[in-house]
């Protein structure tokens, strides 16, 4: 069963980037939305579901994607990774535009069937997290929340974060609605799979 997870998500091909809603695909195949803080891991995540390592561009400096980047996968749906919010070391101005971006993206698309929201294991959640939940809350989008980086904090730390997750959060249920990721040692990988294999691909 392990291999047939891997094998469906085998197929991945990156589409565009859209900085303009009037870019974005008009083929009106469902999408997975990809949304977090800056620097939160989502291009590794990317690449390690699907065995790549360059299909997704990843960086050690935050704020890198700036667009709505869409991955068609097994040319059945799209994931769209968003912009990273929280970065602080751009202009007001492109806070801004980017923030429009991605509100503007959630209010208006009619394709989105899921979202996955990061948050890195190593910081606790913050305002910005919380308000994404929220807004994913009123718009009824089925959110996944995917705690990242499993592998690099402190065990007194990760149960810490943890802690602080359900707090926050108190609809999360793990394995549920609420996973643990890491791109590295492939922890919640089949997790995940599974959730787009039932999704899209059954």
């Amino acid at each position: 069963m392990r291999l047939l997870f891997f094998f469906t998500l085998k197929k991945i091909e990156f589409i565009r980037s859209v900085g303009n809603l009037s870019q974005v695909p008009k083929d009106n195949l469902p999408e997975i939305v990809l949304c977090g803080r800056s620097n939160v891991g989502k291009s590794s995540f990317i690449n390690s579901l699907f065995n790549k390592k360059n299909v997704a561009k990843t960086s050690s400096t935050p704020g890198k994607t700036r667009t709505l980047n869409y991955y068609l996968v097994e040319n059945k749906f799209y994931i769209v990774d968003l912009p990273g919010f929280g970065y602080a070391k751009v202009s007001k101005t492109e806070r801004d535009s980017w923030q429009r971006l991605i509100e503007n993206y959630l209010n208006s698309s009619r394709n989105i069937e899921y979202a996955f929201h990061f948050i890195d294991s190593r910081h606790s959640p913050t305002q910005l997290d919380i308000l994404l939940n929220r807004l994913l809350r009123e718009l009824e989008i089925p959110t996944v929340t995917i705690l990242s980086k499993i592998d690099k904090p402190k065990q007194s730390q990760l149960a810490k974060t943890k802690k602080e997750i359900k707090e926050a959060f108190p609809e999360l249920i793990e394995n549920e609605n609420l996973f643990y990721y890491s791109s590295i040692t492939g922890k919640g990988k089949k997790e995940i799979v599974n959730i787009v294999t039932k999704l899209f691909l059954s």
